[in-house]
């Protein structure tokens, strides 16, 4: 039996928050804030440079 191959491995190497339009990073770097969409009543989610999703988008 031929062993299936996954088609979304590494897919995320080059969709990280940091390269993101819609990040923010704050203070030092190590966190930053989506704003992909409107904010919930606590603010923008916080997001780490490294995280990734698939709303990426560069410009």
């Amino acid at each position: 039996m031929k062993e299936k191959k996954d088609n979304w491995e590494h897919r995320s190497k080059g969709m990280l928050c940091k390269t993101c339009m819609f990040y923010v990073p704050k203070g030092n770097g190590q966190l930053g804030r989506c704003r992909r969409k409107a904010p919930t009543m606590s603010g923008f989610p916080v997001v780490f440079p490294s995280d990734w999703c698939g709303d990426h988008k560069l410009q």
